[in-house]
């Protein structure tokens, strides 16, 4: 699975570039979240592909609340030592089923308690601004995912021979 960018870009304003180890820079986002700022990350991995594109896009994430969690959410959640940005595919009494929408095949388990945040918005490489509740969005992720597993991975395969 794709692990989130420990590259904070704090170039706006004046600031200079930073890498930060995935360590500190998620602490940050986990910190920034829980006061209830509003936290941009930049998109790293090819798992939330078509949808996402990776090191162009960045998910606009608020402090998730337990009504976030529902199927077809896009949270940012703890993963064996990592965060991942992935979507909500299934909830049981005990766990959350997640997976990148560029993943056929894996899948990760997380418990509420290592829900971090819901992603809200995708700033685009333009600075546009897609709302996750966007009819847009809403019609393109849907759209990708009743596709059937395999269709997906071969539109992946021929995707990602257009564009290496």
């Amino acid at each position: 699975s794709a692990r989130c960018s420990g590259s904070a870009t704090l170039s706006r304003h004046g600031f200079r570039l930073m890498k930060l180890s995935n360590e500190i820079f998620f602490a940050e986002v986990e910190r920034l979240l829980a006061t209830g700022e509003e936290v941009s990350i930049l998109v790293k991995g090819n798992s939330m592909t078509p949808l996402m594109c990776n090191g162009h896009d960045k998910a606009i994430l608020r402090r998730a609340e337990r009504s976030d969690i529902k199927p077809g959410a896009v949270m940012l959640f703890r993963y064996r030592g990592a965060h991942v940005l992935h979507r909500v595919k299934h909830i049981d009494s005990k766990h959350i089923t997640f997976a990148g929408d560029g993943n056929y095949k894996i899948k990760e388990e997380a418990t509420v308690a290592d829900v971090v945040g819901v992603m809200v918005a995708v700033e685009r490489k333009s600075g546009r601004r897609v709302e996750c509740s966007s009819r847009s969005w809403c019609w393109q992720s849907r759209a990708w995912l009743m596709l059937p597993p395999m269709l997906r991975r071969i539109i992946l395969g021929i995707r990602r021979r257009l564009t290496a």
